[in-house]
């Protein structure tokens, strides 16, 4: 078959094939368009998940008659004011967006500039487009969609549910809606109830206001705000404490210069920045906004302008660790679930006003399941009535049979001596008593604290080994015989490459020919180790993550046993002094919100919330 020029009508459906596949990138890429325009509101309305309509409102700056009959022209932009593609500094630049939607469905656009008497109108149906004429509408740009891919109805079958698709377009607003909150957002149509998303004040505070619409009130409520800047990169934006997680990486969000993204490295540096904090199968919920000037960024690497390319790949990663863990540093006491709201929760009223007609109450505190033990001297114990129904009578004893522990006990010693003032004043208060053995219960000027003793001091020793670790190394183990690894040399090459970040971890391996490694010194800490394993899992992450977070996770993992291992075990009785020496080293150690399993070390209860529980607020 020869070579031949494909007609432009065919160039367009195939161009349409990368930026317009499905319903929600249709609306990514003309909410875009929107934005780029200056709009102050943008209203989208969509009909059978965007297959049978799309409509997009804007308020923006419109376009004048000849500017509209360009937009619809294949790589025709207004947003490049040269030929240099690393000075983009608006979300759309390609021009292609227009052009691929109208190819494989009907446009319409009406559009008014500010300096036209009244608005025009364009459609295209399928790439046919049709004259421009005058039409009404105030200062902005409406583009409408119908029909979309009735010129292809192959790509009609790959599409899913109308729900499914409604819900795809519904990310892409939320996502839009959270890089711009100085814009107002309305988002309707038959799938949804019409949301609305007002636009909010500059700055941190309307940004968080945004978010906080958008990931709902336990987002806002566990918002820490964190900032990183060095060389012209800046890092912010907020970060949920450990308290508040996710099954799945979905609640991680990212901007790159307002751009929307999904990029590799920044999740891995999410990643590596909870990892003290969160267990492994749980994932932290951000919303981070890198900055950076637009030469050091290429996003004109994915059609559909979802992924970056950073020149400094590892200054960004850097900013970003450092930035979470320094916010969580600082809110190291929010981490853990200690505002009192999920405990109050957890109790009911213990009694409620029996109801007129029940008549007199018969109870027998001796058949209460809380009545003590008494002993039995001989005799016969006369048989009783059996018990009246708790619940009926508004009791809620029977709710509380998973509280049921066992016997009670606690060491009540410290009721002789009363609490020094000043460790009353202490964020963690004074040690008063401890029950079952296993959890200190503390007093402060305005409330109380009950404290897990063993994750406590877990979480210090844990700290104690990491900073051991940081300022002495890894302890290395020198192999009387080397281990000699063979993979193929691509990976060779990557691990060689990354020798001295692996040493600094404690393992030490050297080229042994093409596609061969040879292992010398291993991590004491791991003990005898599969080296062919941990090579090809350290390659294989490398690739993926530019990080060798598989031997470093290892090395925490073990520090993290060793210190459940040598810990303070629940079930051991402690000293008055002992309690306060936790307390105090609690104070003083980062991140003891919770231990390093994710758990909380400790729940504090203010005494407002107390008075709630009896009833006295």
């Amino acid at each position: 078959m020869p070579v031949r020029q494909l007609p432009e009508q065919i160039v367009n459906r195939i161009a349409a094939g990368e930026v317009v596949e499905r319903p929600a990138s249709v609306v990514k890429e003309l909410v875009e368009n929107a934005i780029d325009a200056g709009a102050s509101r943008i209203d989208i309305f969509t009909d059978g998940g965007g297959r049978r309509k799309i409509a997009i409102t804007d308020d923006g700056g419109g376009m004048t008659a000849a500017d509209l009959a360009l937009a619809v022209e294949r790589h025709a932009t207004s947003k490049l004011d040269d030929e240099d593609l690393l000075q983009i500094r608006t979300l759309g630049f390609r021009g292609e967006a227009l052009p691929s939607i109208g190819s494989v469905a009907r446009l319409s656009i009406t559009t008014r500039h500010k300096s036209e008497p009244h608005a025009w109108a364009l459609a295209v149906d399928c790439g046919d487009k049709s004259p421009i004429v005058p039409a009404a509408l105030n200062q902005g740009t409406r583009v409408e969609v119908a029909d979309l891919f009735h010129a292809t109805p192959a790509r009609l079958k790959f599409l899913k549910t109308d729900r499914t698709e409604a819900e795809a377009i519904r990310e892409v607003v939320r996502r839009l809606a959270m890089a711009r909150p100085d814009i107002a957002f309305t988002l309707a149509g038959e799938e949804r109830a019409p949301v609305t998303w007002a636009a909010a004040l500059p700055g941190a505070p309307g940004q968080l206001t945004r978010l906080g619409d958008i990931l709902g009130a336990d987002f806002r409520s566990h918002a820490i705000a964190v900032r990183s800047e060095r060389d012209h990169v800046v890092v912010e934006g907020f970060a949920a404490a450990p308290a508040l997680t996710r099954a799945n990486a979905l609640g991680q969000y990212l901007f790159v210069n307002g751009r929307p993204v999904r990029d590799k490295l920044i999740l891995g540096a999410v990643r590596a920045a909870y990892a003290d904090y969160l267990p492994r199968d749980r994932h932290p919920v951000v919303a981070l906004f890198v900055t950076l000037d637009p030469r050091e960024v290429d996003a004109n690497v994915h059609p559909a302008k979802t992924e970056v390319r950073f020149r400094n790949a590892g200054l960004v990663r850097a900013l970003i660790i450092h930035a979470l863990k320094e916010g969580l540093a600082r809110e190291g006491r929010r981490t853990a679930a200690n505002d009192g709201g999920a405990t109050i929760a957890a109790f009911r009223p213990a009694f409620a006003p029996p109801r007129p007609n029940l008549g007199p109450m018969n109870w027998d505190w001796q058949r209460s399941p809380s009545a003590p033990v008494m002993p039995h001297f001989g005799g016969s114990v006369p048989a009783a009535a059996p018990s009246p129904d708790l619940g009926s009578f508004g009791l809620a004893e029977s709710s509380q049979a998973a509280f049921d522990v066992g016997t009670p006990r606690a060491d009540l010693r410290l009721h002789e001596q009363p609490a020094a003032p000043d460790l009353l004043d202490r964020p963690l208060g004074a040690a008063r008593t401890q029950i079952h053995d296993t959890y200190i219960v503390a007093q402060t000027r305005d409330g109380l604290v009950i404290v897990d003793q063993h994750a406590a001091h877990e979480r210090i020793v844990y700290e104690r080994l990491k900073a051991s670790l940081a300022a002495h190394g890894v302890q290395r183990q020198i192999l009387l015989i080397p281990d000699i690894v063979e993979l193929d040399e691509a990976t060779v090459e990557t691990l060689l490459a990354r020798t001295d970040e692996l040493a600094s971890f404690g393992l030490a391996i050297e080229s042994f020919g093409p596609g061969a490694v040879a292992v010398r010194e291993t991590p004491s800490l791991l003990g005898k180790i599969d080296a062919a394993g941990l090579l090809r899992d350290l390659a294989e992450h490398m690739e993926e993550w530019g990080e060798a977070l598989p031997l470093e996770r290892r090395l925490m993992h073990v520090a993290a046993t060793m210190a459940c291992h040598g810990s303070v075990r629940a079930g051991r009785r402690l000293k008055p002094e002992e309690m306060n020496a936790l307390l105090r080293e609690m104070e003083n150690t980062p991140n003891s919100g919770q231990c390093n399993h994710g758990r909380p070390t400790y729940v504090e209860l203010k005494l407002a919330d107390v008075e709630k529980l009896f009833g006295r607020r």
